[in-house]
């Protein structure tokens, strides 16, 4: 039996078919909303990577087909709605993640392991011969900081940093013993010819 009304036509004008956001953004969810069961390949492993790009470009016309509509106008309505939900969803996702950076980025440089270390790289002669004086770290500091029991634990940092003669990029190795923090190795690669300094040795 045909699903579809008799006042709409068969295929997709192709006025209509066009780039689907909602398929290409919520995927399998747009999929089941819209009777495309096709979009569950989003579930296997690989598959998903191509099948996200195939639902956008092909989600119009399957959607048409799958599911009765009342006419153009309430297919193109229907689409616009979940290109919409698609969109907001992916902008919590964005301000979600941006949060998130924030958050570690702001754990990392209040702790001492992070404080210790700019210490040493901001007293070392040899690190302001290279980079100048005015020494700060750049914006997004990678690594990790972990806690043990015991009052232990250690810290792995990657930091950039920047003075007024030249920048850098610092690598340092942390560990905590019975409440205090030592930094056990240092090293600054520097950005403009690439040569490493032991900043613990100098």
């Amino acid at each position: 039996m045909n699903k579809e009304p008799l006042n709409t036509p068969a295929e997709l004008p192709a006025e209509f078919d066009r780039w689907n956001w909602g398929a290409f953004l919520l995927n399998w969810i747009w999929g089941i909303g819209n009777s495309v069961f096709i979009a569950l390949l989003m579930f296997v492993p690989l598959v998903n990577i191509v099948m996200i790009f195939v639902l956008g470009a092909r989600g119009s016309r399957w959607a048409w087909r799958n599911r009765t509509w009342r006419d153009l106008d309430h297919f193109r309505s229907t689409q616009r709605k979940w290109a919409i939900a698609g969109f907001v969803v992916l902008g919590f996702f964005f301000l979600l993640t941006v949060g998130i950076v924030f958050l570690v980025q702001s754990v990392i440089k209040g702790s001492d392991a992070y404080q210790l270390t700019m210490e040493q790289l901001q007293s070392n002669p040899v690190v302001a011969e290279q980079l100048g004086d005015n020494i700060v770290a750049g914006w997004f500091v990678a690594g990790s900081i972990s806690y043990s029991g015991g009052g232990t634990g250690e810290a792995s940092l990657s930091i950039p940093v920047e003075g007024d003669l030249g920048s850098a990029r610092a690598f340092s190795y942390s560990t905590l013993e019975n409440g205090n923090w030592t930094v056990r190795q240092l090293n600054l690669t520097l950005d403009k010819g690439g040569s490493a300094i032991d900043v613990l040795r100098q």
